[in-house]
């Protein structure tokens, strides 16, 4: 068999579309085979828009190398996307070759013969890498990493400075890639939760220093497309739907501890989501909360501020505009210049950085006021906070099933801190809705967590609380798209009594058969504690029978719950497959680069 017809038939493609493949191009020059790749590419692009900006990229030839720019992003919510994809619109308007891709799509053999490389990157949790970048930082940081002697390269980090690992997986990559001898342009990007005020500048500079490498002497490739183009969606993160709530209903028990909502909200139609996509909304602070600050303060409500092109009162930029229910260190470290006493000075010097990430966690802003008492002005005051960002939650249904409609479980938090109570923002946002009231929304797109293409294969999905959302969506669109496969939940919560999430619909799901199994952890309703991950260990040679035959892997949930079920699944692989834990780590990460596991934690 020939090279040719070897890779062909190693494609997505069937034998016969790739033997008709093979006649289209057989005898074409290499102009016309750039073409073609052009033009289906485009047609990708038309076909999956929420992928057009990974596949409508210049066509470049090995020898073009030196000329192009490659633009590697991770990101888990979002933003190290948004923010990589300004940096590819603004490149090719200034006509250079640049190309983007999410890390898990990186073909890392090529990264020797990268010449200019940007790293858009957030860091997660305790310092870890986003789902979508676990294997590429792997590979970075292990022994197959090339030499890079020939790169040079740029990091833009994403965090939030109230952790103690501020945009650890940043600096990590940064210091790496200079190790492996890359040439670093300058020093990487730390953005905070205001993410524009340092990716904008970092953006210029790249910009800059792009067109002094490339030299601007770049190939462009023009993609014709010849269909219709599809539509964007007329709403987005900036331009949020105002959705009408259609239902409110608490679905815990009213003894239960936890007050867990199931919401229906009506979408526009254009407003397309696919199971394991999440609905954006964009909360406003209780005006409780606003007016407590302002109090606190002895400030105007009515005082306008000016920031950038938007002029509002206090109370509204407060409402609105600013974080009230979470802090900043860099907040804190202004507020302890304004405050008379050396307890909190003390603490923000100590360096202990676990204990400043618990404390700043643990306050709302009327806590800390009451606590370290400061005086601000108005201005001051608008422009140390930091800027409000919407909340996402895994959609819980399939649009297949419901129409123009997207249905949440939303867990509120409430909590007493020194005789007040305190509210989650979203959650306490979302709870205060009543039949008809309005929200401001978004579909947030997760090209990371999809069902499989292939219905017959299997899914095994482990959701524990509220993690179980999108595993609801997922028996939805099984059902209406009637696929064979098999469909194995894992659940778990303190009590069957009052916190089994969707019992009913569980038990009719299992009874028709949309649901083939499901296994179930109760904390607390017995003297030892039993999580999903032991639910795992109890199954592991069906588990891993189920992975050997091709199933596909969810999880979705807490970030600690995550890691706990991950070295449980590491625990059954090395285990039933009788391999070493570093070859059981290589099948688990072979296993998300192929879109098999996937997570979704938080």
């Amino acid at each position: 068999m020939n090279a040719t017809l070897a890779t062909a038939l190693t494609s997505p493609l069937s034998e016969e579309r790739a033997g008709l493949l093979l006649r289209l191009t057989d005898g074409l020059d290499p102009s016309a085979l750039q073409w073609l790749s052009g033009y289906t590419a485009g047609l990708a692009a038309q076909l999956s828009p929420t992928q057009r900006v990974l596949q409508a990229v210049p066509v470049i030839t090995e020898s073009q190398n030196e000329s192009r720019l490659t633009i590697i992003y991770g990101s888990q919510t979002g933003n190290a996307k948004r923010e990589a994809e300004a940096l590819l619109q603004e490149a090719q308007s200034q006509g250079l070759s640049v190309r983007l891709l999410r890390a898990d799509a990186y073909p890392v053999r090529e990264l020797a013969n990268e010449r200019l490389l940007y790293v858009v990157i957030s860091t997660q949790g305790d310092g870890d890498p986003p789902d979508d970048a676990q294997a590429f930082f792997e590979f970075i940081s292990g022994r197959r990493a090339p030499q890079l002697k020939e790169l040079k390269f740029a990091v833009l980090g994403l965090g939030d400075s109230s952790y103690p690992q501020f945009n650890a997986i940043a600096k990590k990559l940064d210091a790496r890639l200079a190790e492996l001898g890359g040439s670093r342009l300058f020093d990487v990007g730390e953005a905070d939760v205001d993410v524009a005020s340092v990716a904008q500048p970092w953006r210029q500079k790249a910009l800059t220093e792009a067109r002094d490498v490339l030299k601007t002497s770049t190939v462009s490739a023009t993609i014709t497309p010849l269909r219709p183009a599809i539509a964007s969606s007329l709403y987005g993160r900036e331009k949020p739907y105002a959705a009408e709530v259609l239902v409110n209903q608490r679905i815990t028990a009213r003894e239960s501890e936890q007050d867990v909502r199931h919401l229906e909200i009506a979408l526009h139609e254009s407003l397309n989501y696919e199971p394991g996509d999440a609905l954006g909304v964009w909360p406003r602070n209780n005006s409780a909360l606003v007016e407590t600050v302002i109090e606190q303060l002895r400030l105007d409500a009515g005082e306008t501020i000016s920031i950038g092109d938007q002029t509002l009162s206090l109370h509204e930029w407060l409402s609105s505009k600013r974080e009230l229910t979470r802090l900043s260190k860099s907040f804190v470290q202004q507020h302890a210049k304004r405050f008379v006493g050396n307890d909190l000075n003390e603490l923000l010097a100590s360096e202990n950085n676990e204990a400043i990430s618990q404390f700043i966690n643990q306050q709302q802003l009327p806590d800390l006021l009451n606590r370290f008492p400061g005086a601000w002005n108005a201005e001051e005051l608008v422009n140390a906070l930091r800027p409000l960002t919407p909340r996402l939650y895994s959609i819980a249904s399939s649009r297949k099933a419901v129409g123009d409609e997207a249905h949440l479980a939303v867990s509120l938090l409430e909590y007493q801190k020194d005789e007040n109570l305190r509210r989650g923002l979203a959650s306490g946002f979302l709870a205060d809705r009543d039949v008809g009231d309005q929200l401001p929304v978004f579909i947030e797109r997760n090209e990371r967590f999809r069902l499989p293409s292939d219905t017959s294969r299997d899914i095994l999905m482990i959701g524990p609380g509220t993690g179980v959302a999108p595993f609801r969506g997922f028996v939805q669109e099984r059902t209406e798209v009637g696929a064979t496969g098999k469909n194995w939940l894992l659940f778990g919560a303190r009590t069957a009594a009052s916190e089994f999430l969707y019992q009913l619909e569980w038990q009719e799901a299992l009874k028709k058969g949309q649901l083939h199994r499901i296994d179930l952890a109760f904390s607390r309703d017995q003297a030892e504690r039993i999580y999903v991950q032991q639910r795992l260990r109890e199954n592991a040679a069906e588990v891993y029978a189920w992975l050997e035959n091709g199933a596909h892997l969810y999880i979705c949930g807490a970030i600690t719950m995550g890691k706990d079920v991950h070295q449980a699944l590491l625990d059954i692989v090395s285990q039933q497959g009788g391999k070493s834990k570093e070859d059981a780590s290589d099948y688990l990460s072979a296993l998300q680069q192929t879109g098999r596991y996937a997570k979704d934690v938080y």
